[in-house]
């Protein structure tokens, strides 16, 4: 019977096309159990067109290419097959083929605990590559993941607001700050695995994309594997312990299927001290498939995350306490107390409609998203500043003192810190309950955000013919969120007065200034917004060739609405700011030429225009209505060429790249002695533009069953690439008044930025990897890397002609000559860094349940190195630069985040 239909559909084939195409046919089977897999995904000749498998396992597939192609066959944790076939008209019969486990699928399952770090306020630093880069089979995009992720390192040097994130098509990209939010779904690893990933500008069904790639998690419960997976971790890192547990029913015969997953992490402190974590997440998702074509699904994701934060220590206090120290906790009662924790805990719940035909596959969905985010940090008024690390609490501020090194005192306050090196709880509540008023010196205080948010997407995929698809959708997002500060804790006070430290001057003119625990205070208001976006894309593919156009247009509307008055603002601070309107567009395309099977060749470019993110329209937010003068979209230019190898025993990739943004902006919160005084200002710096262009490879050797060579490489070059217009806000006039302009603000004029490096984690990383796997299901890897090109983040005020100014006499410092000034301001560029990690695990299969366990360690020679930093600006004249310099420990050098030392994750897990 299989030979006739293999002999109707060659028949009918060669009448239809006048030539004589090859069929190949085979079965796919489980090679752990024998058991027909008819969930493999098949691909000829690295080609779009994807072929079905029955529920037997058996496929077909009719290949009107000719000469040698080869033919991919693989499977979510399943090892690749390839096969290299010569196809001339002949009938091809694979038979059997079995797909092994792949024993090493634990590591991508726990990557993004391996990457989960946290090094200061910017909580996506490390998110590019653990989060987005999950799913992918790239060896240089899983070596960016697993390897580099510990040193900051980022893909083409983009910031991960550059890579788009969906749950079932629905994009999970904040307007705030254009970042996927991976705390949303944290510590569900089982749950969010079936990803499908599309690296840089490669088309995708759901829409445009991110330059960076576009990752879709799928929680279709019929795409889960059936039964339950329980497994337990233990770490030294951010978190010591995690239990996860997951269930899924599989697809019963009233078309129903769920499933459910929950997880706890926790620790007291990581693996730097006073870094506690506490977090539980919890999945749940039902479809119900209505009939062969159309299926409904809800989905329900509860996580909350509880962390403390540590800080960036400059070098005099890093080689005084090492690079676990972080000076933001205390002991209080016996206990470890962490002033700065930032907690995350918004829930969504989704609801989706998928429709698949044999020409049509058609995604629509609704997603609901209330929760809160928090930041708490210590604020004090008329009170000394409690951090133990503030410049006149260390041995520098001595030595650097203006009237000459204070060796005495040098050695009292070494002394001092070292006995105290931690916030002393105790101290703050005596102020507290000693004040004469009953009123705070100290408080902790909470910034948050209420955010609302509600998504709507609807995309379809039309397959025109065999060559031709066509890809329409749409999305609207609409988020209102409330930004407030709040008192968490009075420290043993009756109230607080709710006053501007700098300028002794009222936050809420309209309320009370006496506060107490639970009030706002500082400020509030809420933030508007919604966005519309559609895209459309055509794909097309002959024997050798495949290529794509895609196209998007975007709409974002945004609103302030301040619910304080404030008195440094009275006339725009509270009501609604006028409405801002941007539009947005973009185009892409690609094209990729098969040489042979082998090997082929692909181009891509991209031209967009988008809307600034939300954070960088406002100059602040969190007092005026004040728009960023001059607000531009940003551009952004981007192309890259790739070149692909695929042979039995080697496969990789070679591309290179070249992007540039322009007319980005970037908004700053400092308080600085510049050359006009010193006061707390806010920093918009307009017309920046960013250049990123560098060279990828990845290439896989297998030189045996058993052992797996791979080389991997960045080259990269990622630098400013104009010279910007600098503005400062100041909060209270003084010294200034003559100097601001009826919009409050000073007018630096350009900072010469052009050339110097960005701050994007290690620009040249570079790295060798071996791997063997046993027969007997165990598995070892090792991987040398070596990270370099790394700099620190610059100030920008520092580089206008302010910076050279003398405030004494408004006129230019004496000794501000090229040579000084280039001396003082000579970008740091962070240490080289050598890591060799390990990783390695095992699998069972005892009485028909799967265990398996998974080690890895990292760094495992134990050495430390800065790993990103920034330049403080508080030092923004040049004679005071050069006095705090002249010790050679500058008060107010560069602060560095350093790398953890040697570190452990192992976990076992058991499948039933």
């Amino acid at each position: 019977m299989r030979t006739a239909m293999f002999a109707v559909v060659i028949c009918c084939t060669t009448y239809v096309t006048g030539q004589q195409n090859t069929l190949i046919s085979g079965t796919v089977k489980n090679g752990f159990t024998g058991k027909p897999f008819p969930s493999a995904n098949l691909n000829l000749n690295g080609s779009k067109k994807e072929f079905e498998i029955d529920s037997k396992g058996q496929f077909t597939i009719l290949a009107a290419a000719k000469g040698n192609q080869t033919l991919e066959i693989s499977a979510p944790e399943f090892i690749t097959k390839y096969f290299e076939l010569f196809l001339d008209g002949s009938t091809i019969e694979l038979g059997d083929i079995l797909l092994e486990k792949d024993i090493t699928s634990e590591k991508n399952d726990n990557l993004i605990t391996l990457s989960d770090n946290d090094f200061g306020d910017d909580d996506d630093l490390a998110s590019v590559s653990m989060g987005i880069l999950q799913s992918t089979r790239d060896v240089f995009l899983n070596r960016a993941a697993f390897d580099f992720g510990q040193a900051f390192f980022k893909v083409r040097g983009y910031d991960s607001r550059q890579g788009q994130v969906l749950i079932n098509g629905i994009s999970m990209n904040k307007l705030w700050d254009g970042r996927p939010q991976w705390n949303h779904w944290g510590g569900l690893n089982d749950a969010i695995r079936n990803q499908e990933f599309s690296h840089a500008l490669a088309t995708n069904s759901y829409g445009f994309g991110g330059i960076l790639g576009t990752t879709n998690i799928n929680t279709r419960p019929s795409g889960f594997r059936p039964g339950l997976r329980v497994s337990t971790s233990a770490s030294n890192r951010t978190y010591r312990g995690r239990i996860m547990a997951t269930y899924s029913s599989g697809q019963s015969g009233d078309g129903i299927s769920y499933a459910v997953s929950s997880s706890r992490r926790w620790a007291k402190t990581g693996y730097v001290d006073g870094t506690l974590y506490d977090a539980y997440s919890f999945f749940g998702a039902m479809e119900y498939k209505l009939n062969p074509k159309n299926s409904l699904l809800a989905t329900a994701v509860l996580a909350k995350n509880r962390r403390g934060r540590s800080a960036a220590l400059t070098q005099e206090i890093y080689s005084l306490m090492g690079n676990r120290y972080n000076p933001y906790w205390g002991n209080q009662n016996g206990e470890i107390r962490n002033s700065r924790e930032r907690v995350i805990f918004e829930p969504f719940v989704m609801l989706n409609h998928f429709m698949e035909s044999k020409k049509i596959s058609w995604v629509s969905g609704i997603m609901y998203q209330d929760g809160i985010t928090a930041k708490s940090r210590l604020a004090y008024s008329n009170a000394p500043n409690p951090d133990p690390t503030y410049y006149k609490n260390v041995p520098s501020y001595h030595l650097n003192s203006a009237i000459g090194a204070d060796f005495t005192n040098t050695n009292l306050a070494l002394k001092g810190f070292r006995n105290h090196p931690q916030i002393r709880w105790e101290q703050l509540y005596a102020a507290n309950t000693n004040a004469a008023d009953d009123s705070a010196k100290y408080i902790l205080q909470e910034d948050k955000v209420q955010e609302i948010q509600l998504a709507v997407t609807s995309s379809m995929s039309w397959e025109i013919n065999s060559k031709t698809k066509l890809s329409l959708g749409t999305s609207f997002k609409n988020s209102s969120a409330n930004h407030y500060a709040e008192i968490k804790d009075l420290l043993g006070a009756g109230l607080y007065w709710d006053r501007d430290s700098f300028s002794n001057t009222q936050n809420d003119l309209q309320g009370n200034s006496a506060k107490k625990t639970g009030d706002r205070i500082g400020y509030d208001f809420e933030l508007l917004a919604n966005m519309v976006e559609g895209f459309g894309q055509l794909e097309s593919q002959g024997n050798s060739w495949n290529g794509f156009a895609t196209v998007s247009v975007s709409s974002l509307k945004l609103q302030r609405n301040g619910l304080f008055q404030n008195e440094r603002y009275l006339e725009n601070s509270l009501g609604a700011s006028e409405q801002l309107a941007l539009s947005g567009f973009g185009l892409k395309a690609g094209f990729t030429y098969h040489i042979t099977g082998r090997h082929s060749l692909s181009f891509h470019g991209g031209s967009m225009q988008r809307p600034p993110t939300i954070q960088d329209m406002f100059t602040n937010p969190r007092e005026n209505n004040n728009v960023v003068p001059d607000l531009q979209k940003v551009n952004i230019t981007t192309v890259d060429a790739n070149y692909y190898l695929r042979l039995p025993d080697v496969t990789g990739r070679i591309s290179a790249f070249y992007t540039r943004f322009q007319h980005t902006t970037d908004i700053n919160f400092f308080y600085s002695d510049t050359g006009l005084g010193s006061d707390f200002v806010q920093e918009v710096v307009t017309g920046l533009d960013r250049l990123h262009k560098g060279i990828e490879l990845g290439v896989e050797y297998q030189i045996s069953n058993d052992v797996k060579l791979s080389v991997v490489g960045n080259l990269g070059d990622y630098i400013f690439a104009s010279d910007p217009n600098v503005q400062l806000y100041f909060d209270t006039s003084g010294e200034q008044q003559d100097l601001i302009n009826l919009e409050g603000n000073v007018d630096l004029g350009v900072a010469k930025v052009k050339g110097l490096k960005l701050s994007q984690g290690p620009q040249t990383a570079l790295a060798l990897g071996v791997e063997y796997r046993s027969p007997k299901y165990w598995w070892m890897g090792a991987t040398a890397n070596y990270l370099d090109e790394n700099y620190a983040s610059i100030s920008t005020i520092v580089r206008t002609n302010s910076f050279l100014l003398d405030p004494e006499t408004n006129a230019t410092h004496p000794e501000a000559i090229p040579e000084n000034t280039v001396r003082l301001l000579n970008q740091q560029k962070m240490d080289e860094g050598y890591l060799l990690n390990l990783v390695g695990g095992k699998s069972w299969l005892v009485k028909g349940k799967y265990i398996s366990t998974f080690l890895s360690v990292n760094n495992l020679f134990d050495s430390v190195f800065r790993t990103g930093g920034y330049e403080q600006s508080r030092n923004a004249n040049f004679g005071q630069m050069q006095q705090d310099n002249l010790s050679g420990t500058p008060s107010f050098g560069p602060k560095y985040w350093f790398s953890y030392g040697r570190t452990y994750f192992l976990n076992l897990a058991i499948s039933l």
